[in-house]
């Protein structure tokens, strides 16, 4: 795998040298920092000419800051004649933003698309999209991975007394549907509605069948966290035994983790695709997604089908 070089931006380098360790190559030697007047400088510190280059940055907290940043990275390895540049975006912030349901308002996701691309990015690997839609707003390859199977994994192992899988709202249904496939359970959904543009719903209804059952919702992300709460006080209220709770990205802003250990929730569990702030974090279990990056790039690489990386996981 000479070929083959694996870079990092600074948003989430641990998540880096974990997929480079699955590839058993050293992670690329580059030079990132900002200057005094806030402008960011990249260097590659080591020859890529006509090398297969894959660079890892989440778009997580500072969005969008990190996401200059790796403009910026993916710019100089395209001036340094990188062979093919694959952008590996294991979170992609602005999913929310993926149409426009109010009068005069940006399509943010697609406009990161088109700015990822010209910035020299030949190809795009993720995880778990907000929105399925979003993956068609490239012109270049788009590979989407998801963490159910490493989620539903977990759960299966715990070996929980009559589950029943909570999909947060209705949009998530499909991937509530297909985690309730993995763990052979019936499906709940919330019937819920957004106030606004804040940071905060209000939860109407919940369809389907929770009393006496361990509730698990799921969600693509958990940010302020009062969606959540908001969900799991409604399923105890519904007479749900207990409640767990499993998402792909720990976005976690605001006083998030703080309303987890507070509230009724029995464990969070999410991946590592953004990395945790430093706060008390009790009820969250991290699952590490790095060997499924590790796979995808690998394939991507060889030449291999990323589609039967899908099969062999279900």
């Amino acid at each position: 795998m000479n070929e083959l070089k694996v870079f990092s931006g600074t948003a989430h380098p641990e998540l880096s040298r974990a997929v480079t360790s699955y590839l058993g190559i050293p992670l690329g030697k580059c030079e990132v920092f900002d200057f005094s007047n806030g402008n960011t400088f990249a260097r590659i510190m080591e020859n890529v000419r006509s090398r297969d280059v894959f660079v890892i940055q989440p778009f997580c907290n500072p969005v969008n800051h990190n996401i200059m940043e790796f403009l910026i990275m993916l710019d100089a390895f395209k001036r340094s004649s990188a062979g093919r540049i694959t952008a590996v975006v294991p979170y992609y912030a602005y999913g929310r933003t993926d149409k426009k349901d109010q009068p005069r308002v940006p399509i943010t996701a697609r406009l990161l698309a088109d700015l990822l691309s010209v910035a020299g990015a030949n190809r795009l690997l993720t995880v778990d999209l907000h929105a399925a839609q979003i993956q068609g707003f490239f012109n270049i390859p788009a590979d989407e991975l998801t963490a159910l199977n490493l989620l539903g994994g977990y759960f299966k192992k715990k070996n929980l007394d009559n589950p029943v899988i909570v999909a947060t709202d209705i949009g998530i249904t499909k991937r509530a549907r297909d985690l309730a496939a993995i763990l052979n359970a019936p499906l709940a959904i919330m019937e819920k509605r957004r106030v606004g543009n804040a940071d905060r719903t209000e939860t109407l209804n919940v369809i389907g069948d929770v009393k006496g059952k361990t509730a698990i919702t799921v969600d693509d992300e958990i940010d302020t966290g009062g969606s959540l709460m908001s969900t799991v006080n409604t399923l105890v209220g519904c007479g749900a035994r207990e409640v767990y709770s499993c998402c792909t990205h720990p976005v976690f802003s605001g006083p998030c983790l703080e309303r987890i250990n507070k509230s009724p929730v029995k464990e969070v569990v999410v991946t590592n695709t953004i990395p945790l702030t430093d706060q008390p974090h009790e009820k969250v279990t991290v699952l590490s997604i790095a060997s499924l990056l590790g796979e995808a790039i690998h394939r991507i690489h060889t030449g291999k089908s990323v589609g039967a990386l899908f099969e062999q996981q279900s």
